[in-house]
């Protein structure tokens, strides 16, 4: 049943035996994540993403819950359907409000489900796609989209007749570097010298950056990283998505999954980025510059997080959406899957139509994007890189 989760999310953050246990390290379907949006206003009544999240209950007892937002737009979700809401209402139909499932405002691959201790993964998805349909008709909304959802949702989801839609996005893995060295080593000799002339010149221009973890993160640092995001947001003539007050809860509430980089020079601290991470994966995910320099983004927003993998020992860096120049820099394509399911019927099979035809090209691009990959031969490097094969998988992070 659709429910305000909010007291029971807030149970959660104390009792790690509970639904949240079951969601692993995975910083995004974290309770004390999902109330932060909710305490500081980012999502709630009022805002855009408004939360009405799914609790599956099996005799009175808690089965499974899915995060689930109302919309009545489709600003901060990275999965664009902004030509099906225009095709739609040209028919004289309403589009919003809808119904989505995702990290607001975090395009980020991962778990979308918290289920009960003992309850399988594939049961609880079973339960979840065999209730949305009614849930859709309950809300009076146009249809349900679960955005950036993991392998194992899709083959029950192709067979409950939602559509699936392919994306691809750019990540990096660590087969086992030493150092940012070893890693440079693993390039083909022109970018190697590049990315080392880019650090050069940063170092030259007395640009620093340090690296805070957990309780190292400071009020005043936070601020300061919130001050850079709303920054990039105004200078594009929008207001942020997250307020400070999002950052400084998750400062408190989560700080062992948290790194901030902090970019400074003579004058004093001009960027910042905030990156979440597990045991496995680092994810960086907002950033923002008061001043600007020649390479300082990829200097914060990549080699940083690169270097923390290198020192953590992290397998995979998810960095964020778009491309090109991440691939230049080593990071692989990988495929995305996004499921959808509208309640009107032919609609639905338009929809399916359109993205089995984009998925064509979308796999066409990943496997091209593989060749401009910046590395030497594995044989070459005496370590094994990913292939076209691995790179271009269903494979989650």
């Amino acid at each position: 049943m659709p429910t305000d989760t909010r007291t029971y999310l807030s149970r959660l953050c104390d009792a790690p035996a509970g639904l949240l246990g079951a969601a692993g390290s995975h910083p995004f379907l974290q309770a004390a994540f999902l109330m932060a949006l909710e305490d500081s206003g980012a999502a709630g009544p009022g805002a855009r993403w408004q939360p009405c999240h799914l609790l599956l209950e099996r005799e009175g007892a808690p089965l499974a819950l899915l995060p689930l937002y109302r919309k009545q737009d489709s600003r901060g979700e990275y999965v664009f359907d902004h030509d099906w809401a225009s095709a739609w209402e040209r028919h004289g139909h309403a589009y919003f409000p809808k119904l989505v499932t995702a990290v607001p405002f975090t395009p980020v691959p991962g778990p979308r489900l918290l289920c009960a201790p003992g309850v399988a993964m594939d049961t609880a998805i079973a339960a979840v796609l065999a209730a949305l349909p009614e849930v859709i008709r309950e809300q009076g909304v146009s249809g349900w989209h679960g955005l950036f959802v993991e392998a194992p949702w899709l083959a029950p989801a192709r067979a409950a007749g939602f559509a699936v839609r392919t994306g691809c996005r750019f990540h990096w893995e660590n087969p086992g570097w030493a150092d940012f060295d070893a890693y440079l080593a693993a390039l083909t000799s022109k970018k190697r010298k590049d990315i080392r002339r880019e650090r050069r010149l940063l170092n030259e221009a007395g640009v620093r950056c340090r690296r805070l973890q957990g309780h190292e993160i400071t009020a005043a640092d936070m601020d300061f990283f919130a001050t850079c995001y709303a920054r990039t947001y105004h200078e594009h003539g929008q207001a942020p998505y997250l307020p400070a007050a999002f950052f400084q809860q998750l400062r408190l509430t989560m700080p062992e999954q948290l790194l901030l980089v902090i970019a400074s020079d003579d004058p004093g601290d001009m960027a910042s980025a905030l990156f979440f991470h597990d045991g496995q994966t680092l994810f960086g995910r907002y950033w923002g510059a008061l001043r600007r320099a020649d390479g300082l983004h990829f200097e914060v927003c990549y080699y940083q997080g690169m270097e923390f993998c290198l020192h953590e020992g992290l397998t995979d860096f998810d960095p964020g959406t778009q491309g090109e120049h991440k691939l230049l820099r080593g990071f692989h394509p990988q495929l995305t899957h996004s499921l959808h399911l509208m309640q009107d019927s032919s609609f639905q099979s338009a929809i399916a139509r359109y993205v089995s035809e984009e998925s064509v090209g979308v796999m066409r691009y990943c496997e091209e994007a593989q060749g401009y990959l910046p590395y030497r031969k594995a044989d070459e490097q005496g370590i094994a890189v990913p292939d076209a094969d691995t790179a271009v998988s269903d494979s989650p992070h």
